[in-house]
């Protein structure tokens, strides 16, 4: 059974610093695209940054910058290290694990973990 559980979110101050983490089981890890996407209340969930499996990444333009995206195969973890945040980055943060050129083929998502930028 595959699972991606999300932590380290929470209450952060204006130009503070987080690190989530998403830590995969169930899955060949290696052979995954990972990526980090996030909702706040009342708009769609949108995507963050994405490593692809080997290792490329994309981030959305209002995170270039602050945002850095990482994996660990060897952990079976993808982090998003987020700095500089403000109150445009308070959201639920999903990870998702998504691999299309291998069969089976997978798209799997975390539970979540809330960060809230706040003084």
């Amino acid at each position: 059974q595959v699972q991606l559980v999300e932590s380290g979110g929470g209450l952060v101050q204006p130009g503070g610093s987080l690190r989530l983490s998403c830590a995969a089981s169930g899955m060949l890890f290696s052979t995954y695209d990972m990526a980090w996407y996030r909702q706040a209340p009342g708009k769609q969930r949108e995507l963050v940054a994405i490593i692809t499996r080997d290792g490329r990444t994309t981030y959305a333009e209002s995170v270039k910058g602050r945002f850095t995206i990482f994996r660990d195969n060897a952990k079976n973890t993808v982090y998003l290290q987020m700095n500089s945040l403000n109150s445009e980055d308070t959201a639920g943060y999903f990870c998702n694990g998504k691999r299309t050129n291998i069969s089976p083929r997978g798209d799997y998502w975390g539970q979540g973990t809330q960060v809230t930028v706040s003084s």
